[in-house]
């Protein structure tokens, strides 16, 4: 079983760096899209996402309980590729309607917690390869708002468990991967 973080900024390649892991694999894939069609744009960027992948790989669409979805497809013949998980991680802050202030303390909901902590627990049983995308959202300026801070805080958080529960971890920058973790 292997266990691989796939990191990067927006448009640093990632996705496709993953998709050429999970295609060289040899095994049967299963993509886990954790992106929610909630206006126009996001319909688009699904789409264009869809068509990339070959018509073999079997997708399921899982915006907040992936570690359920994992634990229900990972198997030994078989690769999951999950993306992405900083889709996930805004699914599930947003998960219970809350309205958070610009301002302040950000008070995340209980089903974050349960979410978040049932991934890395997930991670941690060896029932199949799996392939993890999420996006460096820590490498610029301080987001300006509480939630900005609040998202950028909780996915290098994180990126930093699953990093440590995985096996290889590759930061893709420019579309060249740069392996940090692993080989």
């Amino acid at each position: 079983m292997t266990r691989t973080l796939v990191f990067g900024g927006a448009r640093s390649g990632k996705s496709a760096h993953a998709e050429q892991l999970a295609a060289a694999s040899g095994k049967e894939v299963v993509y886990i899209a954790t992106a929610a069609a909630g206006d126009a744009e996001m319909t688009t960027r699904i789409a264009q996402h869809r068509a990339q992948r070959p018509q073999h790989w079997r997708t399921v669409e899982e915006p907040v309980a992936l570690a359920a979805a994992l634990a229900e497809w990972r198997a030994p013949h078989r690769l999951v590729l999950v993306d992405c998980l900083t889709l996930w991680l805004s699914n599930l802050m947003f998960s219970d309607g809350t309205q958070y202030p610009e301002v302040g303390t950000i008070d995340l909901p209980a089903r974050f917690h349960e979410q978040r902590a049932a991934l890395l627990g997930e991670l941690a049983v060896e029932r199949g390869d799996v392939v993890l995308v999420s996006n460096e959202v820590g490498m610029g300026i301080v987001p300006w708002g509480a939630v900005s801070r609040s998202y950028a805080d909780e996915a290098g958080r994180l990126n930093q468990s699953v990093a440590a529960a995985c096996d290889r971890v590759a930061f893709v920058a420019a579309g060249l991967p740069l392996m940090m973790k692993g080989a």
